[in-house]
């Protein structure tokens, strides 16, 4: 399995200065960047493309804060983490009413869909306002536990670098980084859930 924490020189942690890391993956992919090698032979371009590719997707996988713990935990434990066939109980609530919503703006839009008269067609663009209005509060409520989810990661990250030499602490360190990862999953599908939503709301 590639380390993209030691592709990119990053400390293999939970939380990166985006910055940083940015900064890093510019000064890298600069010196392998394929252009410069196009008066190179074909066994060097090759290896500069294949290098400037790994370095791409080291890039891709630390930026996002749920790939990078996806990737970290992988490191550490030698395997995915488990994905939670069930909602959490205190999530379940919020789920339905993903759920609902996303299939009642479905509905509606099929209704929509079906109206030929220019009358009815502007009382529908009312309610597609109202719609997104419903799914645009959902998202924030969302977007409001994904920070809290952030912040939670960084202080967890904190304790991770005081721990590091203390190998008894990891494994509980890691079960809650886990967590907070399934946690990231289930809002980052239920917010491409709603944005469908809305794009169709939109056209």
């Amino acid at each position: 399995m590639s380390d993209h924490f030691a592709r990119l020189n990053q400390p293999r942690r939970p939380w990166l200065d985006e910055q940083s890391l940015k900064q890093e993956f510019l000064k890298l992919s600069a010196e392998t960047h394929p252009d410069r090698f196009h008066q190179a032979n074909e066994t060097e371009k090759s290896a500069a493309s294949r290098c400037y590719a790994e370095l791409n997707a080291a890039y891709q996988c630390l930026r996002e804060p749920r790939d990078r713990l996806r990737h970290l935990i992988e490191l550490e434990l030698g395997s995915k983490p488990k994905d939670l066939q069930e909602i959490p109980s205190d999530l379940a609530d919020l789920f339905i009413a993903v759920a609902q919503v996303s299939r009642d703006a479905k509905k509606f839009l099929g209704e929509k869909a079906a109206v030929t008269s220019p009358l009815m067609q502007v009382q529908f663009l009312d309610r597609s306002q109202e719609w997104m209005g419903q799914i645009s509060s959902m998202q924030k409520q969302i977007a409001a536990r994904q920070a809290a989810l952030v912040e939670r990661l960084r202080s967890l990250d904190s304790d991770w670098m005081k721990t590091s030499a203390e190998a008894e602490a990891r494994p509980r360190l890691l079960v809650q980084l886990e967590e907070i990862y399934r946690l990231m999953s289930f809002y980052g599908r239920w917010q491409s859930q709603l944005q469908e939503a809305l794009v169709r709301l939109m056209i």
